[in-house]
């Protein structure tokens, strides 16, 4: 900043007139902005259980504007869902249960979230606030989430760089890529989070975050400290947003997730986005719409709720080209009563690159993880794989199918060995498959399952082979 010539015509240096005016820069550049003198707001005209009105913001209002509102139970915050001639709609975060006819209600335009790279290790809620009960968190350069998009089709990386997760039903049968955005579909209870914090594990992630959406309260604690552990939880963010939060705070979870993760991935990190679940935050937007106004198409859903899904996933991906950064995204489907073709299910399967369907009949038989080989796909598996990995993959998918297609024939004693040379060499090797298939969070990753197969395979097959020199 350059001293005016008055100043220096009435003696002052030049010098000091720039550190006089440095510091009464900021000042001014404060006050500039007049919605920090006279802040433009309205009253709230009519409450409901999930949503209010306040008449006096529509002029200056924008969907996804965040407003404050003001009672005698002090200060809360709410988003602008929709905009009328007259009035606004406010879905509140923390409910509206203190909000009452003729409180105050500020605009303070639109959501705005700071990440810095010391968040690595801290819990926060949807808001990005600390819940852990650790310091204040640091913030870094500002961003608004309302205007995050994804990089440009063209403008993207090519995805083709494989990497081990260390499960080794994954790494076989489904390889994943970084950059690649995966499914796990499941029904409850069939071991969807645990296999989650098994891919979260993964070494090769410089920064993982993980969105956990409607999870129950009381499992939050357990999953980051014992499932996720101390030591991965050192490089991991997790964002909050349990059952018994409003559908706003759910709703906002996974954003909040995506932009820590956009914000790793832009200073050149390899980050590991896993979020669960989405059915739970295609459930959010289904309650914020219907309270809008907004008329169901398909099983309840509103058409708002199908716009919003590729919005969020189309996000994660590999970064511009020249960067080296990427976000690998995990996402978890809870299927409605195990309908692998419900809406929500049939809409993430065509957006993402590929999923891992979890079987309650591989749970029966007591195999974990419960991944079916023959009905999980990775579309970039052919990036990953060797031209003898892949015909060898193919092969395995070959037995696994004659073996689980003739099980009730098996089981009914019809099977006579020797008539079949397929079948017979199906029956003998499946189950050692199987074996090898089977991993627990406590048993060490694998860093060549195809190795630990044929070591297996071998070993069962000839015993005598395998005994150490």
């Amino acid at each position: 900043m350059n001293a005016t010539p008055a100043a220096v015509e009435m003696g002052m240096p030049p010098l000091q007139v720039e550190n006089r005016l440095a510091i009464l820069e900021p000042a001014y550049r404060r006050f500039a902005d007049e919605r920090t003198i006279v802040r433009r707001g309205g009253r709230i005209t009519e409450v409901s259980a999930t949503h209010y009105t306040v008449r006096g913001l529509s002029d200056t209002a924008r969907l996804g504007d965040i407003v404050e509102h003001r009672s005698k139970a002090g200060t809360r915050r709410g988003e602008i869902v929709r905009i009328g001639a007259h009035e606004v709609l406010i879905a509140p975060f923390e409910g509206s249960n203190d909000a009452g006819v003729g409180d105050a209600v500020f605009n303070c335009g639109p959501f705005i979230i700071a990440p810095h790279a010391t968040w690595r290790g801290r819990a926060i809620d949807s808001l990005a606030r600390p819940i852990d009960g650790g310091s204040a968190l640091i913030q870094g350069d500002p961003c608004e989430t309302a205007d995050a998009t994804p990089p440009a089709a063209l403008a993207r990386q090519r995805v083709g760089t494989a990497f081990k997760t260390g499960v080794r039903v994954i790494d076989i049968f489904t390889p994943i890529c970084f950059g690649q955005r995966l499914g796990v579909f499941a029904g409850s209870g069939v071991g969807k989070s645990t296999l989650l914090a098994m891919l979260a594990s993964a070494e090769a992630f410089d920064t993982v975050v993980v969105a956990l959406v409607g999870e129950r309260g009381r499992e939050v604690r357990e999953f980051l400290e014992d499932t996720i552990g101390a030591e991965s939880m050192a490089k991991t963010v997790a964002v909050v947003a349990t059952s018994d939060e409003s559908a706003m705070m759910r709703r906002r979870a996974p954003d909040t997730a995506m932009r820590v993760a956009e914000y790793f991935r832009d200073r050149g990190d390899r980050v590991l986005l896993v979020l669960d679940s989405i059915t739970r935050f295609a459930h959010a937007l289904r309650e914020v719409a219907i309270g809008t106004g907004e008329p169901p198409i398909a099983r309840g859903y509103p058409a708002s709720v199908f716009t919003d899904l590729p919005k969020l996933l189309e996000r994660a991906g590999p970064g511009v080209e020249g960067a080296s950064g990427s976000v690998t995204a995990i996402i978890s489907v809870l299927v409605d009563g195990d309908d692998h073709n419900d809406p929500v299910a049939d809409s993430v399967r065509g957006i993402l690159d590929g999923h891992i369907v979890l079987d309650r009949a591989i749970v029966e038989q007591g195999r974990y993880p419960a991944v079916n080989p023959l009905s999980s796909i990775s579309r970039l598996a052919g990036k990953a794989w060797s031209e003898d990995e892949r015909m060898l993959v193919t092969r395995l998918k070959s037995m696994i199918s004659r073996f689980e297609d003739t099980r009730d024939i098996r089981l009914l004693g019809a099977y006579q060995p020797g008539a079949d040379a397929e079948l017979d060499t199906a029956v003998r090797q499946v189950p050692l498959v199987y074996e090898v298939l089977m991993q627990t969070p406590a048993d060490p990753p694998s860093p060549d399952p195809l190795a630990d197969l044929a070591r297996h395979l071998r070993a069962k097959e000839n015993p005598h082979a395998a005994q150490p020199n």
